[in-house]
């Protein structure tokens, strides 16, 4: 069975990239490239044309809650060169981030900032269907968000019914499933710390 794709060093990639655009590298680690979030467009852009990188793939992109900013990686990849980099960019403000958009570059983006959207609440500047992917609209918070259980202003992270059911029904009963404790005796459903 052949090997995966080799990982670039990120030196090697930091240097090119520096010397096509000045100035776009902000961190390098063994593992990644942190470019300028002002020049992700431009350095997808350069990557994905360049004939020694072709990149011409993106894998996959997600988002990464650090509490006080969001880092949204992009793993890009050229299946010819059988190679793949890791390019990351770090989001300015955590209450409300947002980030250029790499669906001009790669159209296999536009599901991917979606569901980041939906689930961390990264907004993506200039896509061009940016709404939830997975929850309904009003869905409160963005749950893979670190802070997600503590949503506050008097919401909470759960719903007592689904979007649309008829409101004039009782709220249903959940997990009330006649559990056991270890005595093998039954629980009333008051111990079990819910409502």
């Amino acid at each position: 069975m052949p090997n995966g794709p080799n990982q670039l060093q990120s030196k090697i990639v930091a240097d090119a990239l520096n010397s096509a655009i000045p100035g776009i590298i902000k961190n390098i680690t063994d593992d990644y490239v942190e470019v300028e979030v002002q020049q992700l467009e431009e350095c997808l852009r350069w990557l994905r044309d360049s004939e020694e990188f072709d990149a011409a793939q993106l894998s996959n992109l997600c988002g990464i809650d650090y509490h006080d900013y969001f880092m949204v990686v992009y793993h890009l990849q050229s299946l010819d060169l059988n190679h793949q980099i890791v390019i990351k960019v770090r989001t300015q403000d955590h209450s409300d981030p947002t980030i250029p958009s790499a669906v001009p570059v790669y159209k296999g983006a536009l599901l991917q900032e979606r569901e980041t959207y939906d689930l961390m609440g990264i907004k993506f500047e200039n896509h061009p269907d940016m709404r939830r992917l997975f929850l309904w609209d009003g869905f409160p918070g963005h749950p893979l968000r670190k802070d997600f259980l503590g949503i506050g202003n008097g919401r909470t992270s759960g719903l007592n019914r689904f979007p649309f059911e008829n409101e004039s029904d009782p709220v249903r009963v959940i997990n009330q499933d006649n559990r056991v404790d270890d005595d093998n005796s039954q629980e009333s459903p008051s111990s079990w710390g819910g409502a």
